[in-house]
């Protein structure tokens, strides 16, 4: 049964044609050396726009959608606009916030994830919008009552200010249920070439410790849809597996990762495992031997960057990440939780 469900699982995920248009907008207070206020669009996972209180403007982040904006130049003004509008709106909410909950000092963040998906097989759209604030929920549009849902008492006062608020309800109602896939189509068909293309991985097998699971990484492909499991003579296994999420790289590819837990097994069985990753489009399967030789650790050769430029990557990426990243999985963890408008 647990075969049945798996490969029913990738059968899945291999026909899925879906596409998202993500915006990603964080406002912070008190965090020093960064933008008070950033943006960025992604669509099918993939930065398409970027926008800071730094630069006070939008700017394209791939070669198809700066030929979008040559045949548009009034799309890039829009996403200008609404970055500037927004920096105003959030820095006044944030204040508001603080205000309400005695935050007299430290690092706060407000953040929006909004957006659309748009299934261009069945037609099916489904739009979002939510608030997270300081890492947790904050209040999210329910688009099929358009009313606003308040995980947190703290959030109740917005929630009733923003149901009395019936005009700017109607407008998000046609933005994510019309315009947003309507552009979001415009998106796919710009950048068919990149969102559709495909790109295997490189695969390696990394261990912490001796006695840590040895993981199987892929990194390096596109599409997402993909799966990665580990077997045994053949055999596709279940148990002491633990098989990780598929995150995005910064060029627009994705990794993943696939832990082994051999603890109990003996060094001569070691043989009898192997690695396997499909990628839909591929026909082959990329298969790679569990080789005690092959196993890249911490424990000995040097590192591939050297100790300081890791530490300053480190520090002048983490913020981005924290701010930026966390919303996707703020919106993933609780959107079952949600209930979106379909089309």
């Amino acid at each position: 049964m647990k075969k049945l469900f798996v490969l029913l699982l990738f059968c899945h995920v291999t026909s899925a044609v879906k596409h998202s248009l993500k915006y990603f907008l964080t406002a912070s207070s008190g965090v020093p050396n960064f933008p008070e206020f950033v943006g960025a669009a992604l669509v099918d996972e993939v930065q398409v726009g970027y926008c800071d209180s730094n630069i006070k403007s939008a700017e394209p982040k791939q070669d198809w959608m700066r030929k979008l904006i040559k045949d548009d130049p009034q799309h890039l003004e829009w996403y200008a606009l609404k970055c500037l509008g927004n920096q105003q709106v959030f820095r006044a909410n944030i204040d508001s916030l603080k205000q309400r909950l005695n935050q007299t000092g430290g690092a706060h963040i407000l953040q929006r994830m909004n957006g659309c998906e748009w299934d261009d097989e069945t037609g099916e759209v489904v739009g979002f919008n939510q608030y997270g604030y300081d890492g947790e929920d904050f209040i999210a549009l329910d688009l099929q009552t358009l009313t606003w849902i308040a995980p947190k008492q703290q959030a109740f006062m917005t929630k009733l200010r923003w149901d009395a608020e019936k005009a700017r309800l109607e407008y998000n109602k046609n933005y994510y249920i019309h315009k947003c896939p309507d552009w979001l189509k415009k998106y796919v068909h710009y950048g068919r070439s990149f969102l559709q293309r495909t790109e295997v991985p490189s695969v390696s097998l990394l261990q912490k410790s001796p006695s840590s699971p040895v993981s199987c990484h892929a990194t390096g492909f596109y599409p997402d849809r993909a799966m990665m499991f580990w077997r045994k003579d053949g055999e596709e296994l279940h148990e002491d597996v633990d098989l990780g999420e598929i995150l995005p790289n910064h060029d627009g590819s994705f990794q993943m990762s696939v832990d082994l837990d051999l603890s109990s097994v003996p060094a001569e069985d070691w043989r009898r495992y192997d690695c396997v990753f499909q990628l839909a489009g591929v026909e082959d399967d990329i298969i790679t031997k569990l080789d005690k030789a092959e196993i890249r650790t911490n424990r000995v050769g040097p590192p591939e960057f050297p100790a300081g430029a890791a530490v300053g990557v480190a520090v002048g990426l983490l913020l981005l990440l924290v701010l930026c990243i966390s919303g996707l999985f703020i919106w993933r963890r609780n959107n079952n939780g949600f209930r979106p408008a379909n089309r």
